[in-house]
């Protein structure tokens, strides 16, 4: 179990460890896969592309993704999507596969290639740490859990987003919409899916 102040580190800091709240936010998304019934596989969420079910398979292959980039092979070898039947009993497998990389220090000190060219490892997997944690407010926000997402791992989040996905240019070759403005007060997930493109208020 992972601590507030190891997930409220900057995630992009030389020489930070980020497996900490890189397996605090694959905690998150367990348990937002427990809350979810069948009824809910098709229900729309905040990212256009995907239903529950999709973005669920999704996230299966983003797990086993982190585990593949981590070890020194091609992003591409796992596909965007991972059809998943029995979605816990899948998310385990994928998980085990990656938990057995993160255990190695070493695959965090080499580098590896992800779709935005050639980083240290380490690196790659705080920007992990954001795509699970940004589909992770998009799956509660489709099934109603809201409340039981974490605002330490948006805060830790957010600086590699900004430094890998900057305000301008978005669009073509840059999958993420326009920076939506939000208010100096807003909350922690508020800021970070706003800064992807989505709206903090959906489905309004």
């Amino acid at each position: 179990m992972t601590t507030t102040s190891e997930t409220q580190r900057s995630t992009t800091q030389p020489g930070h460890d980020p497996r900490p709240a890189l397996r605090a936010a694959m905690d998150q998304v367990e348990t937002l896969l427990h809350g979810i019934t069948a009824e809910q596989a098709h229900l729309p969420t905040p990212c256009d592309e995907y239903d529950v079910a999709r973005l669920v398979d999704h996230l299966q292959a983003v797990v086993r993704r982190i585990g593949v980039v981590l070890s020194g092979e091609p992003f591409w070898s796992v596909p965007r999507e991972v059809e998943s039947t029995d979605w816990l009993v899948d998310w385990a497998a994928g998980r085990a596969a990656t938990e057995a990389v993160l255990g190695a220090e070493e695959n965090l000190r080499r580098e590896v290639t992800v779709p935005w060219g050639v980083v240290p490892a380490a690196g790659a997997a705080a920007s992990y740490i954001g795509e699970l944690t940004v589909h992770a407010w998009d799956l509660a926000s489709a099934t109603g859990q809201t409340g039981l997402l974490d605002p330490t791992l948006a805060q830790a989040a957010l600086p590699a987003y900004q430094d890998k996905v900057p305000a301008q240019p978005r669009g073509g070759d840059i999958p993420f919409g326009p920076v939506v403005p939000v208010a100096p007060e807003a909350g922690p997930y508020e800021t970070l899916v706003a800064w992807t493109g989505r709206d903090p208020g959906w489905p309004a």
